[in-house]
């Protein structure tokens, strides 16, 4: 029997019908600062979904997070202190794919932008039924993957059967190697070890290795930073009821739902050192053993690993196991920067174009080649996602791309730049600058754009201080 039905309301709506088994294994996280919501919405779901936990503001959620992780999390935009919107794009930096429905009652363009590129699969205003909201849960169960498998993530869908034949996009020569390696190791069950900037596409490369294996299976990806040390080896091989504090039924882990198909670990330089040595034994026994569980259970898993960093420095620096390294870097798939291949912007502007305007129900926008020479004249330090971000804020905004950038487009060079800056500008605005670009680069991570600046975190914490509020944006 299908667990996930459609049928037809009185008003003519499409709603989705789901078995009551996959909702008692479902967990909801409700975040709303009204107490009379928040109450009333734990007592609605509780009777039917597995766990449902309601606070009331960012700090409880994010310690509920710590101990727990949910299917879905309901989140007020407008909280006192740290906004929703502003909490969901720091798990979105770290990695976390969390499916989000958003509830407000204050709707107003910047907050339906902020919510669509925060990856929101819902956005209903207050005052709402509860009619729509539990249909708007039953849609996020009704879709073919969970929140924990493939997304659009890297600026590309995960899915490539969006983009036909091909593995990836460009015809660069260094993208048709790309193209040719993913071709040749798709076939074969060896572990893929896929290197390139944050943003270049990893994922869609990983995705498209699945596709063409014809494995099947499901391709289920995980960012390693969005998993808490303490709850990778649940994550990974799933628990049992009881198991631990919170454990209150069973559950599956990553090798389970991707039983027959990929698995895809993002960031694995991420990865704690004790449970690189579990991964490893995995790798060569083909088994693993959930969480409180007495027996082993045999998996058929093809692994594809992701990093954006040198590997093999960080396995010098003991930070990662030698052996595991070499069992994951069987075949090694190098992702040029967007910087390397500008002859593939014209290409990937129409794809992300044509993409957009149907999944956002827009009109699409007609880049004229001055507007595409202007593109491609740019540096794209954050690679195919910053691209696909700046051809979205343009559809959404209906204004040429440079003006969708923070800080604007930079022109090419000529007599008036020094290197991409004004040569009016000081030594400090420079700085400051960059270090901005960097931190909407990593979406705001402090943590990663420090480290990419080659600061501390305190010291790009007391930078910022240092600025007034009303110039922390470029």
């Amino acid at each position: 029997m299908n667990q996930v039905a459609e049928s037809f309301s009185a008003s003519g709506a499409r709603r989705h019908i789901v078995d009551a088994q996959v909702k008692r294994q479902t967990s909801l996280l409700i975040v709303d600062d009204e107490p009379g919501i928040r109450n009333f919405l734990q007592r609605a779901f509780e009777r039917d979904y597995g766990l449902v936990e309601a606070v009331d503001s960012m700090e409880a959620a994010e310690e509920l997070r710590q101990r727990c992780r949910f299917d879905i999390v309901i989140v007020d935009i407008n909280l006192p202190g740290r906004s929703g919107l502003e909490w969901i794009e720091g798990l979105r930096a770290a990695g976390d794919n969390t499916t989000v429905i958003f509830i407000t009652a204050y709707a107003d363009l910047n907050a339906t932008i902020g919510a669509l590129r925060a990856g929101a699969a819902d956005f209903i205003l207050k005052p709402f039924r509860i009619e729509q909201l539990q249909s708007a849960i039953e849609r996020c169960l009704a879709r073919p993957a969970t929140g924990r498998s493939a997304s659009a993530v890297n600026g590309v869908p995960a899915d490539p059967s969006h983009i036909g034949d091909i593995a990836m996009i460009g015809c660069c020569p260094s993208m048709q190697e790309v193209d040719r390696v993913i071709r040749l190791v798709a076939p074969i069950p060896s572990s893929v070890l896929i290197e390139g900037e944050t943003g270049t596409g990893k994922e869609l490369a990983a995705a498209a290795i699945h596709r063409f294996s014809r494995r099947r299976g499901a391709f289920v990806a995980v960012n390693c930073v969005a998993i808490s040390p303490e709850l990778f080896e649940s994550e990974l091989f799933g628990h049992t009821k009881g198991a631990f504090t919170g454990a209150h039924q069973s559950r599956e882990g990553l090798f389970t739902a991707a039983r027959g198909g990929t698995l895809f670990l993002d960031e694995i330089s991420e990865m704690p050192l004790p449970m690189q040595a579990k991964l490893l034994r995995v790798l060569e026994s083909r088994r693993i053993r959930p969480v409180g569980a007495d027996q082993e259970i045999p998996v058929d898993v093809r692994l594809i690993t992701a990093t954006n960093r040198d590997l093999t420095q960080v396995v010098r620096r003991g930070a990662f196991r030698e052996d595991l390294y070499f069992r994951l870097n069987v075949v090694r798939l190098l992702l040029p920067a967007l910087r390397d291949r500008i002859s593939d912007i014209p290409e990937l502007v129409a794809f992300f174009s044509r993409l957009l305007s149907e999944s956002l129900g827009v009109a699409p926008y007609v880049f004229s080649s001055e507007e595409l020479a202007r593109l491609q004249a740019f540096s794209w330090p954050g690679n195919v996602r910053e691209l696909r971000n700046v051809v979205e804020r343009t559809l959404l905004l209906g204004r040429p791309p440079w003006e969708s950038m923070d800080g604007g487009l930079p022109h090419a060079e000529s007599e008036n730049t020094n290197g991409g800056f004004p040569v009016e500008w000081s030594l400090d605005k420079v700085e400051k600058y960059h270090t901005l670009r960097m931190l909407g680069v990593t979406r705001g991570n402090k943590s990663e754009a420090a480290r990419r600046l080659g600061i501390s975190r305190k010291t790009l914490e007391r930078k910022l201080t240092a600025w007034p509020e009303s110039e922390r944006s470029v």
